[in-house]
């Protein structure tokens, strides 16, 4: 059925060129050359048509065929992220810690004792928490009697 639809199309495209180049001929002074050359530009035009076609399906076929190689590169390049995938940087959405207060400047001019520290020149250390008492004398005389 395409066959014959194209066959078609080219005897039509023939038959109205030979017309209307014999058309510009009047048919008393119409001569063998006149038909020959009706005949020539007819197949010539039809020749013009199939090349241009032919050159319309050939791109189609090389743009498909690019279109085909640049996906399977795409593909290949996205497998090779898959099978090795770069670490993920992943960006924290609370504040940075916050720097650490400055340590309280030493006294200086008092001596420690003890075996030990017989040349510390300076107390570089706190005092002991558990030496200090805990509540004042005042709590023991709470008005209700009880600690909390």
């Amino acid at each position: 059925m395409r066959v014959a639809v194209l066959v078609y199309g080219v005897l039509y495209v023939v038959i109205e060129v030979v017309g209307h180049q014999l058309e510009q001929v009047s048919w008393p002074e119409l001569t063998p050359l006149d038909v020959a050359t009706a005949l020539t530009n007819a197949f010539l035009t039809v020749a013009v048509l199939v090349a241009v076609l032919v050159g319309i399906d050939l791109a189609g076929h090389r743009w498909r065929r690019h279109l085909r190689t640049v996906a399977q590169e795409r593909a290949r390049l996205a497998l090779e992220e898959w099978a090795a995938p770069e670490p993920l940087t992943v960006q924290a959405w609370r504040p940075g810690p916050l720097a650490l207060p400055a340590a309280p400047p030493r006294p200086t001019g008092r001596t420690r004792s003890g075996p030990a520290q017989e040349n510390c020149t300076s107390d570089a250390y706190a005092p002991n928490a558990y030496a200090r008492q805990a509540w004042s004398e005042d709590a023991a005389r709470d008005a209700s009697g009880r600690l909390l």
